[in-house]
């Protein structure tokens, strides 16, 4: 076996990981061993902090089959690594099977072997047991999931249940039975405890883990430090700050963990009742659930505990956990293959395409409906973290780390500021050497200038923005549970958005319904409501074919089912369990007409009735539903009218597809016209067939018949027209979006038209933009996947004229220069079933059509999660906003998923707003550019306060002086603390602008900024601490010298210091140390300053009233102790007394640096370099609006000054879809020519390529 074997597990899933083998090495480990002792346990920390050196350092490389430990990395961008250790899990060996066959088959995970196999051997009885042979399987836990050695792959494979590989036959032929009681208990070895555990961890482990963050070790040792120097004050201030801040988070990382073991909890443990093969009842906790029990649905519901498929009965189901909708779902039976007409035998059953018949873990089952003597049952399929909630849970518990660059950045920096730190501690130890200074303090001397050049407050300033901004977003009803996300809000430049619920009110209004008779449509009717219409069939069909129930007498279901139920003003009654109790056959649901609306029939006695002709009453029953499927996009009922000899089948479903089911004659010739007119003005169209079914078909047959034998040769009855309004502030939101440069995309799983109408009706496509459909289809016949390209019509009021002119197509606006695109004036559409296709075939047109694509319709809810993950493949920062129904894998993967559902649904959510409105989006970007200006202000801030404080410290070294306690602790606490705290309180700007802020640290503009305002700081310092020394009356300074000691007065303003004779033993008091001090002071709030920048991502700094009168009070205090001198204070500060006129001259030099310093940053930094960053836009948005009037206010010489940067700079944009913008400028084949077609080319088809082919 290959030592050096990498393999790779989840191959292709998101979690998809690298796996190396290692065994423990004892003379490895010995040697780590020493090295922890001898550093002090800094080794234990830093092999703490990577897994990957840990298991390197103590472990050598072995076979993955053999090892002891594995090392797993993922294959994302991020590229993490874990490590785990190799268990073993002892089995006896069942009664059915030899050893090493059993082992084979359980170990290898796969669920046809493990499920099918052992299921089907599960019958025999236990007295046929051979000799109990115990057997150990290798694996490893990470992430809550169980990995297990299997021998035919050779890897390491995690268990799969009854949801692949296992068709629906043999769901019903070989696991319908149930399991033995034997079989279950190895099982349950396997699998493990049914449970979703969200273990609440101890707030000693939460604080360990806490506490030993790097940041906070480099406190501790900070606080060491500083306490060995006697600076005991500085010391508590910053153990204080630190307390407070580990409190804080242990408090919210503690509250998130209750909150998702609350959320768990529900279902936990119940009692269920499993059948076992002999047809016995056996009653066991939920907790002992293993995949192929066949579990007894109660009557009166449950909370589901698994995920099971429904095998007997209906079952009515709250699915919010899941989809964020609580509308009330009914599952019926999976069909059995064997049993229907069709018989698909070979089918898989997948608890995706089998949404219908399957219960999902955590969601309500309310009722359920049943056959006398026979039992609503269902097969469990997956258990414990494999279930449907276990999946979300999982991804809640074991996020992706946030990639964004500010973080990044922020970790050069801070290595940028070690490496000046070192360069400080290699100068005081070499310039303490020659000064012959002793040994202790030189170790001192040279670890605190470590600690002055990374400040151990920077990871509480950095916080103190992000805590205001989710602060002021609480205010506005927008509730945040992952705040490091804030920041990247204020760089999203692209919003999804759901279309139900989100863009449009969340209920649908009937609008009208347009009939059809003798094969020709009627003129539109209002009312559906009328005696004339009450008996007809199209009423029948509206009053039958939907989903709805009473629950606790109330009608509920989806909300296009009531409303159309409502809209017939008709009745509903449901047998009750007593009623359906008496009879050996379901009692169906039946419907009537109000009394009110059925017309008047002459007495019984003036005319001779047949039996069936004329009853009493009018009422029809529902005998058998076929519920609504999204994958076949239509529902069907079979119906009888009581009196009735022959049964009715009536469907509904998108009218494409029900116009297809039906009788040819029977569809109007201008059905297309008719349903595209609708559709273009957004409504949502609905169409309706009746037949009459033969009266062979009993009502016993009925219940067994596949839905194939009912749904054909049906009639064409008409078309019922939905209205699904846009919410008032939607246009209005969309508007300011699009004016931020911020391009707004929808993903729905609503009709493609429909979306693109209500695309044009909010704003998203402009009037005169032109829409691409993009229709692709999978290989099939030998034939290459191709995709077909059609231009939408455009409707204007102008003109009627549909035609497209291939002239204007593409139009390709260019700006001043190629960076500074005007908006294209294309949009492509197109289906989720397309979309697939053009992932797995045209990987080459995917970045395409990223770039333009702005309408995404008939969207699963993983489709939607690929779109997302696509649109970040080309650099855009998404947003994604919804309403929680299919949402949570796109909400959880983009960079900012704002939820608008309050349901359990929104926990995977990183925002949830309060209000169900859009308008949340503007102002979670607004407070995100506030919070990363904000984030940029205070790093600047605290990267010049640590250079200044370097350089001051740097400077009295030279002379072997240094500043005083107090004067640390003033700078410090006073000045640093107070500013920091302060200057991160400005608010956000009241509107969205055109700019984005600079995602990164580690840009011209930011670095220019730091560099500049470090040069000024250094060269004003020094200029004080070198002209101090040509003064007149300067006398030089010795440690232990009492030069200053001594009563004089220079000057009659000067201050009197002390009689008495006291050695200064760090020769704090002198002239250099007094001018340092007071210029570096004024210096901290000058770039405070300069630094608070408001418009156009803040308010204003006037505005931040705590801010200005902190810098206020500061500027005064300083300013008088400089100009006035008093005693007390002074020998606090321990600064020694200087003439008056040298006073006045360190006041010049403080004025001369603030107008130096003000003018480089709001002058010079933004009229001329923040410029040229933002209008070319470097990220390279799309310009929705023409060049900002303030630009215009350039001088002639400004301007030939940004056109001189703008093409000095050759490198390419930093983002691929701005590159890929420049690249599709000059192509002359996009976008694709009306009516052409886009094939793949099938010897290159793994590598996407795809060629054009024009069809004439």
């Amino acid at each position: 076996m290959d030592k050096e074997e990498r393999k790779t597990i989840n191959q292709g899933q998101e979690d998809e990981m690298e796996i190396y083998g290692y065994n423990l090495c004892r003379w490895k480990l010995a040697i780590v061993s020493l090295g922890v002792v001898c550093t002090g346990g800094f080794l234990l920390l830093l092999l703490y902090w990577m897994p990957e050196w840990r298991v390197k350092v103590t472990c050598v490389r072995a076979a993955i089959k053999d090892c002891e430990v594995v090392l797993l990395r993922t294959t994302d961008e991020f590229r993490t690594w874990f490590c785990a250790k190799i268990r073993f899990l002892s089995l006896e060996t069942p009664p059915f099977s030899s050893s090493k066959s059993l082992i084979n088959k359980v170990s290898n995970g796969h669920a046809v072997h493990l499920t099918e196999n052992l299921a089907e051997e599960n019958r025999l009885e236990m007295n046929k047991y051979s000799q109990p042979q115990s057997q150990q399987i290798r694996y490893f836990t990470h992430h809550s999931v169980k990995y297990f050695w299997n021998d035919t792959l050779h890897n390491f494979d995690f268990l799969k249940g009854l949801d692949e590989g296992v068709s629906c036959t043999s769901i019903y032929e070989k696991h319908s039975a149930g399991l033995t009681k034997g079989m279950h208990a190895y099982r349950k070895l396997l699998y493990g405890v049914n449970e979703i555990a969200v273990k609440v961890p101890s707030v000693f482990k939460l604080l360990v883990k806490e506490v030993l963050n790097p940041f906070y070790i480099f406190q501790l040792f900070s606080v060491i430090l500083w306490s060995t120097d006697e600076y005991y004050y500085y010391a508590i201030a910053i153990v204080i700050m630190s307390v407070v801040s580990i409190i804080s988070s242990l408090y919210a990382i503690r509250k998130q963990y209750i909150m998702l073991h609350d959320m768990v909890a529900a279902h936990s443990t119940v009692r269920i009742s499993v059948c076992r093969v002999n047809e016995e009842i056996e009653e066991i906790f939920s907790t002992d659930l293993v995949p192929g029990d066949v579990m007894v649905i109660p009557l009166n519901g449950t909370i589901m505990p698994c995920d099971a498929v429904l095998i007997n009965g209906t079952c009515i189901v709250n699915e919010s956990m899941l989809t964020g909708e609580s509308v009330p779902v009914t599952k019926t039976n999976l069909p059995n293959p064997s049993v229907d007409m069709k018989g698909t035998r070979d089918e898989l059953y997948s608890p995706e395409t089998h949404r219908r018949h399957t219960l999902f873990c955590g969601t309500t089952v309310i009722q359920t409906r049943f056959y006398t003597g026979e039992l609503v049952k269902a097969i469990v399929v997956r258990t414990g973290f494999s279930t449907s909630k276990g999946q979300l849970v999982r991804s809640i518990l074991y996020p992706k780390p946030t990639d964004f660059k500010l973080y990044r950045d922020a970790y050069l920096f801070l290595l940028c500021l070690v490496a000046v730190a070192a360069i400080g501690f290699i100068y005081t130890i070499i310039n303490n050497i020659l000064n012959e200074v002793e040994v202790g303090d030189i170790i001192i001397e040279s670890l605190d200038i470590i600690t002055i050049t990374v400040p151990p407050a920077l990871p509480a300033a950095m916080t103190a923005g992000i805590v205001y901004a989710q602060r002021r977003l609480k205010k506005v009803g927008i509730f945040c549970i992952s705040p490091q996300r804030i920041n990247i809000c204020g760089q999203l430049n692209l919003v999804c958005f759901d279309k139900t619920g989100t863009l449009t009110e969340d209920g649908l209004d009937l609008w009208g319904i347009q009939r059809v008779e003798n094969a020709r449509f009627l003129l539109p009717e209002e009312k559906v409501c009328s005696e004339m219409l009450v008996k007809s069939q199209f009423v029948a069909c509206m009053a039958t074919c939907h989903s709805l129930t009473k629950i606790e007498g109330v009608l509920s279901g989806d909300p296009l089912d009531l409303k159309m139920f409502e809209a017939i003003g008709w009745i509903l009654e449901e047998a009750t369990e007593e009623e359906t109790a008496l009879h050996n056959r379901i009692m169906p649901t039946v419907v009537r007409p109000p009394k009110q609306l059925l017309p008047e029939s002459a007495p019984a006695g003036n005319q001779e009735m047949e039996l069936f002709e004329l009853p009493a009453v009018y009422e029809i029953g529902i005998v058998r539903q076929f519920p609504f499927s999204s994958a076949l996009q239509r529902m069907c009922v079979v119906a009888r009218v009581l009196g009735d000899r022959k049964m009715d089948a009536y469907m509904k479903g998108a009218p494409e597809v029900i116009a297809g089911l039906c009788k040819p004659e029977t569809v109007p010739v201008d059905f297309e016209k008719v349903l595209e007119d609708y559709t273009k003005q957004g409504f949502r169209v609905i169409a309706l067939a009746h037949r009459k079914l033969e009266s062979k078909l009993t009502w016993h047959k009925v219940q067994n018949v596949g839905r194939d034998a009912i749904e054909n040769n049906m009639d064409f009855m008409g078309l019922i027209i939905m209205q699904n309004k846009l919410k008032r502030e939607t246009p209005a939101v969309l508007e300011d979006l699009h004016k931020a440069n911020i391009r707004t995309v929808m993903v729905t799983g609503d009709n493609m038209l429909t979306a693109v109408s209500v695309a044009r009706d909010c704003g998203m496509i402009l009037p005169q933009d032109k829409v691409i459909i993009a229709e692709a289809l999978p290989p099939k016949d030998g034939k290459v996947a191709k995709i077909n390209w059609h231009y939408a019509d455009i409707i204007t009021q102008s003109h009627d004229s549909s035609a497209i002119d291939p002239e204007a197509i593409p139009i390709k606006l260019v700006h001043d220069n190629l960076e500074d695109l005007q908006v294209t004036r294309y949009h492509f559409a197109m289906n989720g079933k397309s979309f697939s296709v053009i992932l797995e075939h045209f990987q080459d047109l995917v970045p395409k059509l990223m770039l333009h694509g702005t309408v995404f319709a008939r969207m699963a809810p993983d489709q939607k999660t690929q779109l997302v993950e696509a649109l970040q493949n080309v650099d855009y920062y998404v947003g994604m906003c919804g309403d929680g129904a299919n949402d949570c894998g796109a909400l959880k993967r983009a960079h900012g998923g704002i939820s608008l559902s309050e349901l359990e649904a929104s926990v995977a959510s990183p925002f949830t707003s309060k209000t169900p409105s859009i308008s949340c989006v503007p102002n979670l970007i607004r407070e995100g550019r506030a919070a990363l200006m904000t984030s940029f202000c205070v790093f600047k801030f605290m990267a010049l306060y640590s250079i200044i404080q370097y350089f001051s410290v740097t400077l009295l070294y030279s002379i072997l002086s240094n500043l005083g306690d107090f004067q640390f602790l003033f700078i410090d606490l006073a000045i640093i603390l107070v500013v920091v705290f302060t200057m991160s309180l400005n608010p956000a700007w009241k509107e969205l602008v055109a700019q984005r802020p600079p995602s990164g640290l580690i840009s011209g503009a930011l670095l220019f900024s730091v560099l500049s305002q470090i040069i000024i700081s250094i060269g004003f310092q020094s200029l004080g601490f070198f002209w101090v020394k040509q003064q007149t009356w300067y006398k030089e300074s010795h440690p232990y010298s009492d030069a200053f000691n001594t009563t004089g007065s220079l000057d009659g303003n000067s201050s009197h210091l002390n009689d008495e004779t006291n050695p200064d033993k760090h020769n704090i008091e002198n002239y250099e140390n007094t001018t340092v001090f007071f210029i570096s002071s004024f210096q901290y709030l000058i770039v405070a300053i300069a630094f608070s920048k408001g418009k156009p991502f803040r308010q204003p700094c006037y505005k931040n009233y705590f801010f200005v009168v902190s810098v206020i009070m500061l500027y005064a205090f300083i300013l008088f102790i400089m100009l006035h001198p008093v005693d007390s204070i002074d020998q606090v500060l321990q600064i020694v007394c200087v003439p008056y006129q040298w006073r006045i001259t360190m006041l010049i030099i403080v004025l001369v640096n603030a107008f130096v310093s003000i003018a480089v940053e709001n002058f010079f930094l933004d009229m001329v370099l923040w410029k040229v960053v933002f209008s070319r836009d470097k990220q390279g948005e799309y310009r929705f609006t023409t060049t900002q009037p303030s630009q215009e206010s350039l001088d002639w010489w400004e301007k030939c000054c940004l056109s001189w940067a703008l093409n000095c700079r050759k490198k390419m944009p930093k983002a691929k879809y701005m590159y890929l913008a420049q690249e599709l400028l000059v192509d002359p084949e996009w976008p694709p020519k009306p009516q052409t077609t886009t094939e793949a080319k099938a010897l290159v088809k793994e590598n996407g390529s795809c060629q054009i082919i024009t069809i004439t």
